[in-house]
């Protein structure tokens, strides 16, 4: 079955997408108004993109009834925001804080989140995330009416002491921090099920030949 994605209604385009490319990293965004007024929802169209310098990409998509989101006007407005991971402990308010709340409601405190300050940008983290993400936009692209891709830079990253195993070496207990993503409709998954696959070398792979 093949479908031309100029040829179908957008929510056709949106569920064919988020349908097949699963499991998506949940980014917990927060971020702030120049006014300061507060801002945080889920977003899994989100994943990491490059390490010189260290960078994040957000894709932002337009709210039925509302056009352009409290998130992405923020991150225009401002170019801060910080990215905080879930886990399955902090499921259910995640998923408060994704309400179609009307502009001005800060979604933290109807989820009865915490915040943490920030140290490099006005935006506060959520204090109960075992990991947050300090970020800044390099880049804000608009690929369609009120739709954006955020390109931002990881300013800090903050890692819940119990999740350090070597700090020097920046070893962290993965498995532990039992983070979830995002799957199709209503579905969410966990990382715990997971196996290992060795990288394969070419030199091995010639050596393997001549055995």
């Amino acid at each position: 079955m093949r479908w031309d994605l100029d040829k179908v209604e957008t929510p056709i385009a949106y569920k064919l997408l988020a349908a097949t490319v699963m499991p998506r990293p949940i980014a917990w965004v927060v971020s702030q108004s120049g006014a300061g007024e507060i801002n945080a929802a889920p977003y899994s169209f989100f994943n990491v993109v490059g390490s010189a310098p260290p960078s994040i990409v957000l894709g932002i998509l337009p709210d039925p009834a509302r056009g352009m989101k409290d998130s992405a006007r923020n991150i225009l407005e401002t170019g801060d925001f910080t990215v905080n991971l879930v886990p399955e402990r902090l499921a259910e308010a995640m998923n408060v804080t994704s309400i179609d709340a009307p502009k001005g409601v800060n979604e933290l405190e109807l989820a009865r989140l915490e915040t943490a300050p920030s140290t490099h940008i006005a935006p506060p983290r959520i204090a109960a995330s075992p990991v947050n993400f300090e970020c800044r936009a390099l880049q804000v692209v608009e690929t369609g009416p009120n739709q954006a891709v955020v390109i931002g830079q990881v300013l800090a990253i903050h890692v819940a002491d119990d999740f350090v195993i070597d700090a020097p070496r920046a070893h962290i207990d993965t498995p532990a921090l039992d983070l979830v993503g995002r799957s199709f409709a209503t579905y969410y998954v966990r990382t715990k099920d997971t196996f290992s696959l060795t990288r394969p070398t070419w030199v091995e792979h010639i050596a393997s030949k001549n055995e």
